[in-house]
């Protein structure tokens, strides 16, 4: 009798399920639920409950009617499952917790991969973003150091193909980096040695240049030409307006789970109003696309000096 009822419920309930869910997979839409939907449901509650009460009212008829003798246990149980409201009660219970189980996962599914999809699209429009903003990058090279070129043509030769050679392994560098959101420190010092040469053959002696840089921090992953605009926009608004030039300091230094980037320049914090700030700008989005909140950048003039201090967490 148990195994009986044990194999023979199982069968019911797999059946019975079996035709609610493919009505309901088939049937209902989860992106728009509502009370056409809901009505649904309700109908396919009501025959997958019925037809699991029909069926086990049949098999149990079969097995009293055509099984071997029964006990007096399984009389008195047969007896108490006869009653057609304990048969009503039975079904509605047992199919609409399988219900209201089935659509609770999909509920979950469905919010799960909204939640995914939304992610994808984020992470694509921040990527969309980011590479805009690297796009502002090669103009702002090429217009200041063509201007630098152009100036030096005529005058020495040798200076000015020296400058081309600076600025094709710089346009190079910032073309093979365009897609990619992290290098290291060692591969930005590069660039950015690149640079303070090509500005030197401009400003000559009225430009010093000095690092502070820690060995650890050499392996440590940065936003491509974060530092090199840092530098440049010393060289352009703080070291350019200087008649006697002025020196710049790069300081890179790990503090626990930061990397703090540190760039000073003689002269004062003039921010005109016909300025783009494009440099700046950059430097601000992509840190906030990157890392949100977790970043911080900062401008101040302290002591007879503008730094530009940057932190970027290194988890």
């Amino acid at each position: 009798m148990i195994v009986y009822s044990i194999v023979v419920g199982t069968f019911i309930g797999v059946l019975s399920t079996s035709l609610v869910r493919w009505y309901l997979k088939r049937s209902i839409r989860f992106d728009s639920f509502g009370f056409a939907e809901f009505l649904k449901v309700a109908a396919s509650f009501f025959v997958g409950a019925g037809l699991f009460g029909v069926l086990n009212y049949f098999f149990g008829y079969v097995y009293r009617e055509f099984g071997p003798e029964l006990t007096g246990a399984e009389m008195q149980m047969f007896q108490y499952y006869d009653k057609v409201w304990i048969q009503i009660m039975n079904a509605f219970f047992l199919i609409g917790a399988w219900t209201v189980t089935y659509l609770v996962i999909k509920l979950l599914l469905k919010l799960n991969r909204d939640r995914i999809e939304r992610l994808e699209l984020n992470t694509h429009l921040k990527q969309a973003q980011l590479n805009t903003l690297k796009g502002q990058i090669n103009p702002h090279f090429m217009f200041n150091s063509l201007n630098n070129i152009r100036g030096l043509m005529l005058e020495d030769v040798d200076k000015s193909r020296e400058m081309l050679t600076k600025l094709s392994e710089i346009l190079r560098y910032s073309l093979t980096k365009n897609n990619i959101n992290a290098i290291s420190v060692e591969e930005e010092l590069e660039m950015v040695d690149n640079y303070i040469d090509l500005s030197k053959i401009q400003f000559e002696d009225r430009l010093e240049f000095v690092k502070e840089v820690g060995q650890s921090t050499l392996t440590l992953q940065i936003p491509p030409m974060i530092i090199q605009l840092l530098v440049e926009n010393a060289t352009k608004h703080g070291i350019s307006n200087l008649k006697k030039g002025g020196r710049i300091v790069l300081n890179i230094k790990q503090e626990g789970e930061l990397l703090v980037i540190e760039v000073r320049n003689t002269g004062k914090l003039q921010i005109g109003k016909s300025t783009t700030q494009l440099g700046l700008k950059n430097i601000r989005q992509r840190l906030k696309l990157l890392y949100a909140d977790n970043a911080s950048f900062k401008l101040n003039e302290i002591a007879g000096e503008v730094v530009a201090h940057i932190k970027i967490p290194l988890t």
